[in-house]
Parts: C-alpha cells; sequence; structure tokens
C-alpha cells in the first residue's frame, strides 16, 4: 500500500513538473504566430465613412450630452437600471453598432450558446467597419475552445481578445489541468476576474451582474437568473476606461498568441477559412433584438423614458494586484468603500445577492449595526436551496443561519424557484410581436400591444466550433417548470444611495476577485432599485426565513440547544434541526416580518429546503453544512 501511495505521489509530480515546465512559450513561437497572425488577419472592411457607419443611439446621443454639459466641479450623468434582460441585452447591441471609436468588453464568463454567438458576432461586425474591439475575459469560464480563439485572432486588424489569469497559459482547461492547478498554485488558479463591463467610446458603459450566457438574458429553456445592470453615460465612463485599461496592460492579461494552445493551433494553420456566417439555435429570438436595438420607439418606451439625469455617480474597481497581493488596501477599493457605506446606515439596508457568506469584515459591520440603539433594518433578498446552482455556497450560509438572525439582524427572503417575478421577465424576453404572425393565439394574461408568442431557449448544445457550454446543474425539485435563480448584487443604504455591480458580498468578492460597481446617490434611483429588490421578497417570490417554533416544548429546547453547539463546530456540525427554517404566507395574509406578533398565525413552514427533492446534492449540501466551514472564502 506504501508503494502504492509512492508510485500516485510521483505520478502527481511528474505530472505537474510536466505542466509547469511547458507553461512558457518560446519567445520564436510568440513571434511566429505574430507574424502569421499579421499576414493572414481578414482584412474585409464594410464601410468607408469617417463615422464608421454608426447607427443612430439615443443612449449614447444622451452620454455625449452629459458629458458635453459636464465641468469637474457639476458633473453631468445619465443612468438607467436595467432590471429587464431584454432591455439589457438590446442596449448592449444598441451601443455596439453605435460605437463611432472603440468598444471595451471585460466579462468573467462567456459561452459558445446563443447569447455569446450573437454579441460576438456583433462586435465583429463592428470591427469591421472601423471600430477598435477589445475583450478582456477570465481564462476559467470563457472562449474554452482554442480552436475558435484561433479563428477570432485572425478576424480583424481591429478586434483584440485576451485572456485573464490562464492556467498553465492555456485557453482550455481539462479536468486533469483544472485539479493540477488546484494542486500546484492554488492561490494563483483561485483568484479571478470578476468584473463585468460593456465600454462604448469612453463615453457610455454597463455594468452589473449579467455575463454573456443565454441564462443571464432569460435564453435558456431549463434554468435562468434575475439579474440586473445599471447603464451610466457621463465623466464616470472615463473612469470605467482607467479601469479596464489598468487590467488590459496588466501582465496577467494574455494576448491569444501567448496562449500554448492557441499559438500552436495557429502555427499550424497558416490559411485559416474566414469566418462563418451566424448560426442560431433559435434565430427569431435574435431577429427580434436585433430589430429593437434599432427601433426608436422601443428604445424610447424600454430604455430612454426610464433614465434619470443626475449628479453624483460613482465607479468604483479593484485593482488587478488584488489578485497577487490580497492584503494590498489600495488593492480592495471597490470592497472598502462598500464597507464604508454599509456601516453609516442609519434606518435601512437592502441587499440583493445569490451568495448569503459573510466575511469576517461584512459580519462585523453587521454586528455592530445591531447592537445600535436604534439598529437600522436590514433586509435580504437571496437564493433558496431550489433556486441556487450553487448549492455548496448556499450549504455555508444555511449554517449560519441563526447568526444572520440573531447576531446581525438579518430579515431574510429566500428565491423561490418558479418566482413570479422571475418568470414574466422570461416571457417578455422570448417573444415576437403579435402582428408579425397574425394567426398565432394571445398568451393567457396579456393583451394589446403586449400579446406575444414565446420562443423556446437552449439546453446544453454544441458551440460556434463544437465544443460544450458550461451548465451548473442546480438540485432537481419536486415540482415542475421553469427554473429561476437570482443573481444579481445590488444595495440600497437609507433611501439615498445604490449600487449595482458584480460583488457579492462574500468572502471571495472580498478577498479574492476583482469586482467593479457603480454608485450612484440620487434617492429617485434608490428607489426604483430598493422596489425592484422589494419585489423578489414578496410572497409569490420568496419564502421567508424565521426562527423554528418548537412543536414540543421541552425536546424543542434541548434540540436547539444541541443545534446551537453543533453549529459553533467547524467540523461534525450533523445536528438535522435547526434554529431557523423557511416559512410560506397563508391565504388571506399580508406580508409580515418575522419579528412581527401576528406572524406565526400568518405564516406556516415548509421545511428547511422546501421543492428540493432527495437527490445527491442535497446530500452534499448536508455534508458541506457539517465539515466545508472552513473553505467559505473558496467557495
Amino acid at each position: 500500500m506504501r508503494g502504492m501511495h509512492l508510485r500516485c505521489g510521483l505520478l502527481a509530480s511528474v505530472l505537474l513538473a510536466s505542466l509547469l515546465q511547458g507553461c512558457t512559450l518560446s519567445r520564436a513561437h510568440i513571434r511566429q504566430a505574430d507574424a502569421i497572425v499579421l499576414a493572414s488577419v481578414d482584412h474585409q472592411t464594410t464601410c468607408d465613412r469617417a463615422d464608421h457607419c454608426a447607427t443612430p443611439s439615443p443612449l449614447l446621443d444622451a452620454a455625449s450630452q452629459a458629458l458635453a454639459d459636464s465641468t469637474p466641479a457639476e458633473p453631468e450623468h445619465v443612468v438607467t437600471l436595467l432590471d429587464d434582460s431584454e432591455a439589457a441585452l438590446v442596449a448592449r447591441i444598441n451601443l455596439i453598432r453605435a460605437a463611432r471609436q472603440s468598444i471595451d468588453v471585460q466579462t468573467y464568463i462567456w459561452d459558445e450558446d446563443d447569447t455569446g454567438q450573437f454579441v460576438l458576432n456583433e462586435l465583429i461586425a463592428a470591427a469591421r467597419r472601423g471600430i477598435h474591439v477589445r475583450i478582456l475575459a477570465d481564462q476559467l469560464f470563457s472562449f474554452g475552445d482554442p480552436a475558435l480563439l484561433e479563428r477570432l485572432a485572425r478576424v480583424s486588424p481591429n478586434f483584440q481578445i485576451r485572456l485573464y489569469n490562464p492556467t498553465f497559459q492555456n485557453a482550455h482547461t481539462p479536468p486533469l489541468e483544472f485539479a493540477a492547478g488546484v494542486l500546484c498554485c492554488f492561490l494563483k488558479f483561485n483568484q479571478r476576474m470578476h468584473n463585468k463591463l460593456l465600454l462604448v467610446d469612453n463615453s457610455i458603459g454597463i455594468t452589473g451582474g449579467r455575463n454573456y450566457q443565454d441564462r443571464y438574458f432569460n435564453w435558456d429553456s431549463d434554468f435562468n437568473y434575475l439579474d440586473r445592470d445599471v447603464m451610466v453615460g457621463g465623466p464616470a465612463a472615463r473612469e470605467m476606461a482607467d479601469s479596464f485599461n489598468l487590467f488590459w496592460n496588466h501582465r496577467r492579461s494574455v494576448p491569444l498568441t501567448h496562449l500554448r494552445d492557441v499559438n500552436r493551433l495557429i502555427r499550424n494553420d497558416p490559411s485559416p477559412p474566414s469566418w462563418p456566417a451566424p448560426h442560431y439555435a433559435y434565430p427569431g429570438r435574435v431577429a427580434d433584438a436585433q430589430d429593437e436595438a434599432e427601433d426608436p420607439e422601443w428604445l424610447a418606451q424600454h430604455l430612454v423614458d426610464t433614465s434619470l439625469h443626475t449628479s453624483k455617480v460613482e465607479f468604483f474597481s479593484d485593482r488587478p494586484a488584488k489578485t497577487e497581493q490580497p492584503l494590498k488596501r489600495d488593492a480592495h477599493e471597490f470592497t472598502t468603500h462598500l464597507m464604508h457605506l454599509v456601516s453609516g446606515a442609519q434606518h435601512e439596508v437592502v441587499l440583493q445577492t445569490p451568495y448569503l457568506v459573510m466575511s469576517r469584515r461584512a459580519r462585523n459591520i453587521f454586528k455592530n449595526l445591531h447592537r445600535e440603539a436604534s439598529p437600522p433594518q436590514i433586509i435580504v433578498s437571496t437564493n433558496s436551496l431550489a433556486s441556487t446552482d450553487a448549492f455548496a455556497v448556499y450549504a455555508v450560509s444555511y449554517k449560519h443561519r441563526k447568526s444572520y438572525i440573531t447576531q446581525y439582524g438579518f430579515d431574510i427572503y429566500e428565491m423561490k424557484p418558479h418566482a413570479e417575478l422571475a418568470a414574466d421577465a422570461y416571457l417578455q424576453a422570448n417573444v415576437d410581436d403579435e402582428e408579425e404572425d397574425d394567426e398565432m393565439p394571445p398568451t393567457p394574461g396579456l393583451s394589446g400591444a403586449a400579446r406575444r408568442k414565446r420562443f423556446p431557449g437552449t439546453d446544453r448544445r454544441p458551440g460556434l466550433f463544437g465544443s460544450n457550454g458550461r451548465r451548473n446543474r442546480p438540485a432537481p425539485l419536486r415540482s415542475a417548470g421553469r427554473r429561476f435563480g437570482l443573481h444579481a448584487k445590488s444595495l440600497v443604504v437609507d433611501d439615498s444611495l445604490a449600487m449595482v455591480g458584480s460583488h457579492n458580498f462574500d468572502p471571495r468578492s472580498d478577498h479574492y476577485n476583482t469586482e467593479e460597481g457603480v454608485i450612484i446617490y440620487d434617492q429617485r434611483f434608490a428607489t426604483q432599485l430598493r422596489a425592484s429588490i422589494l419585489e423578489a421578497t414578496s410572497p409569490q417570490n420568496a419564502w421567508v426565513i424565521a426562527e423554528r417554533k418548537p412543536t414540543i416544548p421541552i425536546l424543542g429546547d434541548i434540540s436547539r440547544a444541541i443545534a446551537d453547539v453543533s453549529a459553533q463546530l467547524p467540523l461534525f456540525d450533523i445536528w438535522p434541526f435547526r434554529y431557523a427554517t423557511s416559512y410560506e404566507i397563508k391565504p388571506g395574509c399580508g406580508p409580515l416580518r418575522p419579528t412581527d406578533p401576528d406572524f406565526s398565525r400568518c405564516y406556516t413552514s415548509v421545511g428547511d429546503f422546501p421543492d428540493v427533492a432527495i437527490s445527491p446534492k442535497l446530500l452534499y449540501t448536508r455534508l458541506i453544512t457539517a465539515f466545508g466551514a472552513g473553505w467559505q472564502g473558496v467557495l
């Protein structure tokens, strides 16, 4: 047995050594690939006009006007809350088509499904009309097909892609290399660029929670996210440009010819075929989004009319150094500022996060707020086990429920997997105007201009060059139907300021990932955002987490005492009856806080994991609760 362990250890050492030795490309191979790209790049152009054939855009026009009206002492901004996934996608397409100079995109995930291909093709079209396009994507979950990147390296001289923090200097990370990355260089491997940004002409930008994958825009037939972005035009866009350039020029941002697998393909293929025509699983909804992106009436109704003109807007971003020196204070600029805002709350904090796992600093802030003579109300909208696709993270949140309620004063609302709010958003994102097909019957519950027909979404399917998209699968349910999870990351403090960004308010966002977001000091915007978050906490959309009421007094008290001891254990926290559980409102009652005297009369317990079927993931959740507390920063 000992000899077998030695052989396994030797094999692992040899594997790691071979991977590490092959991480760095020779300069000769890089120069050769660069020369091939230069000689074979597609010089196709579609426009010879000075404005690069930009289409009209009221969004870009409003941003340009805000910049023109701004002074250092009195900045002007135009801001738009992008709750609706259809509007969020259409805004991106409109801005890409309207760009006159440059487009910069920064993202954590870029898949090869309909959404990923759609936006990618729009960016290539922009590059071919003369726009300078740069894409910076975190390597681990973006463009995992080296053949795709080999083609993109030569799609246009105006088009550039870099991957951030690639594992072993490869674009693709197979399971064996994933394991090797964890074993040999875990700190580097675990630190990711979680930023999301689309910036056009350094004048207007979109940031928030959405990545480029179907489920972020309600185009997946099985599981979609309720998410949120904000669009900002004005001086804050210049801060976005500065942040993007910092990341783009950082040594962890690797050009395609410096990636070993892409470099090899380029050197073996000096004359690749031209970029293929778009091929979508459901072209009808893509055509709808293209039409809406150039429809002045649609843009006015869904984007322009909902925009606000305001003054003080701040864009914050952690610096790339955060992933190299996690303890370096100035690298945590965005995280530090968020914590400062929360610590100053006077009467209310409304927080929405998909992962309710608090860092040590956040726990201390909320604990201090709860100890005040008149503590602010803390309303938290988050995922249930039935709605999340990150069950391991949920398990850690589940472990600490009592602390959240008793020590921090949280009112916790966990999203239902079939939330009405999310289902309505899905219908709007998968529709075609009824006027285009008079034979289609109207959708029940909709009338007039809102009558629509639905397009189905997509499941796992081959990507543009044959690779499969990455899909985390949530736990199986007892109920049937399309499912939704929460992915929005937002904060409202005292009805006066609001934040929309990529920060999950968890240890990973605090210490490992780089994050960014926009803070808007405008009561009108804060009111819009607060209403949006509170809608997700309403009874038709969420369960309430509250103290479990003992049914047998003495046994109940004993069980609670055992649960308290068990929850304090870093290992072997196995007692199944926790301090808090999930509650559903009874018919005829109105929403109440768990602290309301009538709560027990109007709410009934539905168990710790409502609607979740018995499955391996349910078992894993219990096991991680029992044994995984020390991994919460990694999870």
